[in-house]
């Protein structure tokens, strides 16, 4: 890789800070640079006003080890990081393999229970089973509830939806959510957003794949929609390309210190975007990740330019 100027604090010197509750020194704020927060980016749950971080965490495909003891440990470890931070939404599914156990065992495992922003879904087909997955989610979870419960990928939603609205009214669930990665799903999503009182939806959402751009982001402003964003790395594919070219030195600007901070910024700066849930089974990258949640966030102009560097590479 080329050298660069240096003008954003190094991996090292970010996590020491982090380590040291002190938020790290960035790079100066520009004029394509939004206001610095005081601590992480936090963003308001419509329905609610909730705050919740921007960066959270999710679940798919790194926490599937299986009875893997070592992983299992390692994975606790990523979330006290992640918590320490200041992250508090976890996602998972009943589709993730052994993801949701190893969550549960996790915050066990770190007494991180209070606190935790519990995301799940309900992935099976039309009937009367829903109500005992999720009951088998929450207990592999180790919660008393869950806080958002998503309909996973459009599966039986027209099922779905009524139970989940209806523990919602007893106190049994706090937000009701839809997902999709399929942009072939996208008007199914617009309708249901359109005619459906729910508080969530969460899309595929990144760097090259803008879809969601055109309808589903302003539709859920529109209608008061919280918005998750899921694979921001393209299941590391996007890093793995990205990490063959440097990191222009503008990206200082922002704050950023690596090509994850950079897509993560260009995602959370959306302002219709209220979480974005990178997946990892690594310490170092996601305090890495969590950073993206510190100093200047992306004007317009300079989502602009990132997305264009990008798309030039």
């Amino acid at each position: 890789m080329a050298a660069r100027l240096r003008i954003a604090p190094t991996r090292r010197e970010f996590l020491c800070a982090l380590a040291a509750g002190l938020p790290p020194l960035l790079g100066p704020a520009c004029g394509h640079a939004q206001a610095r927060p005081r601590g992480p980016a936090t963003r308001a749950i419509p329905s609610t006003g909730e705050l919740v971080p921007a960066i959270g965490l999710g679940s798919w495909i790194t926490f599937n080890v299986g009875n893997d003891r070592a992983a299992r440990e390692g994975c606790a470890e990523v979330m006290r990081a992640f918590f320490d931070a200041g992250g508090r939404m976890i996602d998972s599914s009943p589709m993730y393999g052994s993801s949701q156990s190893v969550i549960g065992e996790g915050l066990a495992r770190i007494s991180r229970t209070a606190g935790v922003f519990a995301a799940d879904k309900v992935w099976i087909g039309a009937g009367a089973r829903g109500p005992g997955q999720i009951e088998e989610s929450r207990r592999l979870w180790r919660v008393p509830r869950f806080d958002l419960l998503q309909v996973h990928n459009l599966l039986a939603w027209e099922a779905h939806l009524p139970t989940l609205f209806a523990m919602k009214a007893a106190g049994q669930l706090r937000y009701v959510g839809i997902t999709t990665s399929e942009g072939r799903r996208h008007r199914e999503i617009e309708s249901i957003m359109a005619s459906q009182p729910i508080d969530f939806v969460q899309v595929s959402y990144n760097l090259l794949d803008r879809e969601v751009e055109s309808r589903i982001l302003p539709l859920a402003r529109e209608r008061r929609i919280a918005v998750i964003a899921n694979r921001p790395f393209r299941e590391g594919a996007l890093l793995r390309a990205l990490q063959r070219h440097p990191l222009p030195a503008w990206a200082g600007e922002i704050g950023c210190d690596s090509w994850a901070q950079f897509a993560l910024k260009f995602i959370v700066s959306h302002p219709a975007l209220t979480c974005v849930i990178p997946a990892t089974r690594s310490v170092a990258h996601v305090q890495q990740n969590m950073g993206a949640g510190l100093g200047p966030m992306p004007d317009a102009a300079m989502r602009q330019r990132m997305a264009a560097y990008v798309q030039a590479l």
